[in-house]
């Protein structure tokens, strides 16, 4: 009923005919979308529309009637939705009748149609019925582009909600959209006719006896060459074209026969570009292709890929190349063969063997490595080709590895044996029997010890390489070659110092075997260096020269370094922390820098260890009690002096024991750090050493009760225990915790131990959860502050508090932390803790290492740095211009700090503001304010040389002043800044060429190297300004 109704004739209002009249006699574009407006609002229908646009329609001259189809058509654009069936219908009979009328008209019957192609009323039948009327009376090519793209799109839109109609027409849909596409030009207008033809492909569209014909209106586009213009408004680029062919092209077997010569035509040809395209075309084609596509083209697509491999300048070719062939290996493995069919595998890879084994046997000569390569791509294809090629390799390799005496050539063959090694760990095989590397396994074995004991460094490197990949293969190595190769890396570990990059790579290498063969490395190199850890003990015990100390620090290299396995970890850690007990005993002369080596190779094995939960914890509840016992003995009074005592309690080996205890606490379970914080916090807090060992000691152990500075100084690692445990771990009597950390933050008796304290304060702070104890302690907090930045005798340590609970808070985006920093901020001003709160905003803006960190479960919101900067920036600029010039150098140095750690895409929107307080910066006096300064410019005369460049004389006057700084770091960034000066525009530099190269010649005689380098580097790229070519 509703239908009939909007039938019916109903005459046009009069302000709809002038609307009409107003587009299409008045030539304005605007009533269109009124009327569109008007139909999506019920005041009229599209039929009325019709109506009032009759005399349009039916005029005689086409200029009018085009209008008029416009008109209706650019309505219909907007309104497709609220068409009904029988409207649709009428509409297209009508337009396809017009498909026959004046080329003025057909650009607004094809919108029409895309209109109605969005219709979800359309017909059963009309799809069709559309497509043939375009196939038919339309010549597509003669349009202009947007029309040619509208045809396009009718075409989408059809195949996306009427595909099985179009398939009904059979390849008559294929024939008709190829003579739709053929001779297109336009990169828009093909990227969407592309689309089409995969669509057709890849929905399994009938292309009938045209597949030649498709494959040739799509193929004569190849390669593409596209270069888009300057300030392309459509953004359409060379490899959009490129990848949309590609999958074109690649798409189908069935264009096998006439793209692969096309392919080798162009890989054939001089042109780089079709060179590259060409391979990896055929590369995405072996996906899809089978043997029997492949069959006849193999010698002449192995004759071009060897020859582009063997020939090429361009490492991109040969890349391609070897990628080409590895796709073609693994086409011609997948392959099912029947009983009766040729094994095209097997006779193209030896084919490939055949151009290229006996290449391998002149391993000085050229080719040696592009043969190699290939092989290498073939073989690592499949399993099958890896058997084949590597049963004809391997002999001839090995062979050759004998034959030649020279370690150059030795190590060139053994890194072509590590390249075929290194395919077969992509492979299993489930028989022992059928692994065909067995039958090569004492050949590889004895070839490697002889790598692993020849004088050439390079060679024992690949040997090491080589062990590592053999000892990944199961159950190759047998007891007694694990046992030898054990040995050899025992030795290895102790290179001298010349032979560093051997001895590195002999740790990775025990680490890597110990992993699979703990049981080796338990018998056979746990005992070896235990006894040569002894003798260390006895060296350092009598004093003995720094020698001696090497050897020692590399068997704790080498012990941390095997700790890979659970099972090793049980025999490693306590042989490292009975070392430990010995120094504290004081059996052995034992300096800081031998405790900070035992406790680094400690904190190695503890970062091992996060990789198994239970390793990890057997690492905490072993080492972490050791390591408290012996810092609580160190900080008890002693009758007799202890140097090694006092050596436990300085901050550099606190500092280590710090990371330590941090690293093995991070990664525990929320239970199990719940059992380990129970013992530990009542440790600190009531003296309760029950879980220590060997836990009698002459006093209590009390630092926060009247406590000795010595058992204070051990906060810090109280610090390292509670702020690496997870959010969720309760922490026992926590409100004493807080306020005696408060307490001590402020003690001025002991600097380090407050400092730790206020640390460890704010850590605990930054996890706690909005409520009322959080703010009961950040009133204690900022109580004790207020009262300690009053002119007094603990001032230094009530701002280091503050400092430390700022940084808590805007890590977290507490509402408190802008009051806290507008505070710091007051500081600036203050004579005595002005330029400490200045590089307060360097802590602010830093990442910290043991508290504070994402790695300890700290709450870090994302972009903190940004926020800061939004927020105090604008302040900080307003202090820097309303203060005293005594005090202004530390509102420069605070700026400074913060720009310097700012994200750069940040910045550079500020940059014109804040670039003239940067350019003042620089001469301020202070070291550490023109080293930040000149850290935040470096990168941004890079990625703003149009702002930098209107500062040119000011830059480069400045820099070049600083390049005879008394501090090397200062010259040394001054100069990279002169360097970084060349990337601003060459016609705004050269009135200063010669000033600068004069100048630049004074640091080439700087007595320190690195100075006189950069100033090489910089000088040299002033002579070449201006210069053809630069």
């Amino acid at each position: 009923m509703a239908a009939a109704t909007a039938l019916e004739a109903v005459a046009p209002t009069g302000a709809l005919w002038g609307l009409v009249q107003d587009f299409v006699m008045g030539q304005q574009e605007g009533p269109a979308d009124q009327v569109a407006a008007d139909v999506k609002s019920g005041s009229y229908t599209v039929l009325q529309v019709v109506e009032a646009l009759g005399s349009s329609l039916e005029n005689p001259e086409p200029r009018t009637r085009a209008r008029g189809i416009q008109l209706l058509s650019q309505v219909l654009l907007q309104c497709h939705s609220l068409l009904l069936e029988k409207e649709v219908v009428h509409l297209i009979l009508f337009y396809e009748n017009r498909l026959k009328d004046h080329h003025f008209v057909i650009p607004s019957v094809l919108q029409g149609l895309r209109a109605l192609s969005l219709c979800v009323a359309l017909p059963p039948g009309l799809a069709v019925s559309v497509l043939k009327a375009i196939f038919q009376e339309v010549h597509v090519q003669s349009l202009p582009q947007v029309d040619r793209h509208t045809v396009y799109s009718i075409i989408t839109n059809f195949m996306r909600t009427r595909e099985e109609e179009l398939k009904g027409l059979g390849a008559d849909f294929t024939f008709g959209f190829i003579q739709v596409m053929d001779g297109e030009k336009d990169p828009r207008n093909l990227l969407v006719a592309f689309r089409i033809v995969h669509d057709l492909i890849s929905r399994d569209y009938s292309l009938g006896p045209f597949v030649e014909e498709l494959f040739e209106v799509t193929s004569c586009y190849f390669p593409i060459d596209f270069t888009p213009p300057p300030n392309d408004p459509h953004g359409i680029q060379r490899e959009d074209l490129i990848l949309s062919l590609r999958a074109v092209l690649a798409s189908t077997p069935r264009f096998a026969e006439f793209l692969l010569p096309l392919l080798i035509e162009k890989v054939d040809s001089e042109i780089l570009s079709a060179k590259l395209d060409s391979l990896q075309t055929l590369n995405a084609c072996c996906a899809v292709y089978g043997q029997k596509e492949l069959k006849d083209f193999l010698p002449s697509l192995w004759a071009s890929i060897r020859r582009e491999v063997f020939q090429t300048a361009s490492e991109r070719v040969e890349a391609d190349g070897l990628a080409a062939l590895h796709s073609l290996t693994a086409c011609l493995s997948r392959s099912v063969l029947r009983a009766d069919a040729e094994d095209l595998l097997d006779s193209f890879l030896s084919n490939i063997l055949q151009d290229c084994r006996h290449h391998l046997c002149e391993p000085d000569m050229k080719l040696v490595w592009p043969s190699a390569k290939l092989l290498q791509a073939a073989a690592g294809a499949s399993a099958r080709a890896c058997d084949h090629i590597t049963s004809n390799v391997l002999p001839l390799l090995l062979e050759q590895f004998h034959k030649h005496s020279q370690s150059n050539q030795r190590r060139t063959i053994l890194e072509m044996i590590l390249g075929f090694l290194k395919l077969h760990q992509k492979w299993s095989y489930e028989d022992k029997d059928e692994r065909p590397l067995n039958g090569f396994k004492d050949q590889l074995c004895s070839l490697v010890f002889m790598a692993l004991t020849d004088p050439s460094a390079q060679l024992q490197l690949v040997g090491i390489r080589t062990l590592t990949v053999l000892g990944a293969q199961p159950d190759l190595l047998s007891s007694g070659d694990l046992e030898l190769a054990v040995g050899h890396l025992y030795r290895l570990s102790f290179l001298e110092e010349d032979s560093q990059s051997c001895r590195v790579a002999a740790l990775e290498a025990s680490g890597a075997l110990a992993t699979l063969y703990p049981v080796a490395f338990s018998s056979h190199l746990v005992p070896k260096l235990a006894e040569e850890l002894g003798r260390g003990e006895l060296d350092l015990a009598r004093g003995d020269e720094p020698a001696r100390c090497s050897r020692h620090l590399r068997c704790l290299q080498a012990l941390s370094a095997i700790s890979t396995h659970p099972n090793i970890v049980k025999e490693t850690l306590p042989l490292l922390l009975q070392h430990l007990c010995q120094m504290n005993k004081g059996y052995m002369v034992a300096g800081t820098s031998e405790v900070i080596a035992v406790c680094q190779s400690l904190q190695q094995v503890a970062e091992k260890c996060q990789r198994d939960l239970e390793s990890c914890w057997y690492f905490h509840q072993t080492a972490v009690p050791c390591l408290l016992a012996l810092a609580v003995q160190a900080s008890m009074p002693e009758k007799e002096h202890s140097v090694l005592r006092k050596v436990l309690l300085e901050d550099e080996v606190l500092a280590a024991m710090v990371s330590v205890i941090g690293t093995a606490t991070t990664h525990l379970s929320p239970d199990l750090a719940a059992q380990s914080v129970a013992h530990i916090v009542p440790l600190f807090l009531d003296g309760n050493v029950s879980f220590l060992p060997e836990n009698s000691f002459p006093c209590r152990f009390q630092p926060f009760q009247d406590g000795s500075s010595g058992q204070r100084r051990l906060v810090a690692l109280l610090m390292a225990f509670v702020c690496s445990l997870p959010r969720n771990v309760e922490i026992p009597q926590l409100n004493q915790l807080m306020r005696e950390l408060v307490e001590l933050s402020c003690c001025p008796s002991c600097p380090s131990s407050s400092t730790a304290a206020a640390k460890c304060f704010a850590g605990l702070l930054n996890k706690l959860p909005a409520g009322q104890q959080l703010d009961e302690f950040l009133q204690l907090a900022v109580d004790k502050v207020e009262a300690g930045l009053s002119p007094g005798p603990y001032r230094s340590q009530a701002f280091t508090l503050l400092l430390w609970v700022t940084k808590a808070l805007v890590l977290r985006y507490h509402p408190l932390s802008s009051c806290l920093t507008d505070r710091l901020m007051g500081l600036l001003g203050d004579p005595e803790l002005g330029p400490a709160a200045a590089d307060g905003f360097s802590l602010l803006m830093s990442d910290c290492t043991d508290v504070l960190t994402r790695a300890g479960h700290a709450e870090v919101r994302i972009m903190f740095r940004q926020r800061f900067f939004t927020d105090n920036v604008p302040a900080l600029v307003q202090g820097f211009h309303a203060a005293s010039q005594d005090v202004k150098p530390n509102y420069l140095k605070g700026l400074s700090h913060v720009l310097n750690r700012l994200p750069k895409p940040v910045l550079l929107p500020e940059l014109p503001t804040l670039l003239s307080l940067l350019l003042e910066a620089l001469s301020c006096s202070d070291c550490v304010v023109q080293l930040s300064t000149l850290s935040c410019l470096q990168p941004l005369l890079l990625e703003a040389p149009q702002v930098m460049s209107l500062h040119v004389d000011t830059l480069v006057t400045k820099f070049l002043n600083l390049s005879s700084s008394p501090s090397m770091a200062v010259r040394i960034a001054a100069l990279q800044c002169m360097h970084a000066l060349t990337r601003l525009p060459t016609p705004v530099l050269l009135p200063y060429k010669p000033q600068v190269i004069r100048a630049l010649a004074k640091p080439l005689d700087d007595k320190k190297r690195l100075v006189r380098k950069e100033a090489v580097s910089a000088r040299g790229e002033w002579f070449l300004l201006g210069s053809p070519g630069s």
